[in-house]
């Protein structure tokens, strides 16, 4: 047996049409909306009256997605601090490809994004850099540069 393909990543979200409208502007497209609930959905995550919101969103060459999901019910609970910096156990960041650092950046701003540190050149091969998005999920940004 052997691995196809990683399908998704999930990310939990208080306000999904904030997030979706965040790596929408980071330049994934929105590829569709969904409601999950029912014995299903308790049976693969081990909780009880699973009801939540769900948006996929993949990036432009299709290979990668997110699926973001709002659960309204049970209600999603909340790990402390909402901003725990990038060497915790656990889900590390999730990285994309740019094309312009800056502008990408100067894009997400409006949209929560705060950069953990500045922008960082590694050699001559790109730049760097980590910024906090919805739910204080850590976003990577990498522009290859030449």
């Amino acid at each position: 047996m052997a691995i196809q393909r990683m399908d998704n990543v999930g990310i939990v979200v208080e306000d999904l049409d904030a997030a979706v409208a965040f790596f929408v502007e980071l330049g994934l497209e929105l590829e569709g909306r969904a409601e999950v609930q029912g014995p299903v959905a308790d049976q693969c995550t081990g909780l009880d009256g699973v009801h939540c919101e769900i948006a996929m969103v993949r990036t432009p060459d299709g290979h990668s997605r997110l699926e973001l999901a709002r659960y309204l019910s049970p209600a999603a609970t909340r790990t402390e601090p909402r901003d725990q910096p990038h060497n915790i156990l656990g889900t590390h960041r999730v990285m994309f490809a740019v094309d312009d650092i800056e502008d990408t950046v100067a894009r997400l701003r409006p949209h929560g994004a705060e950069l953990l540190g500045e922008i960082a050149r590694f050699e001559d091969s790109y730049l760097l850099c980590y910024v906090r998005g919805p739910e204080g999920v850590i976003v990577g940004l990498a522009e290859q540069l030449g």
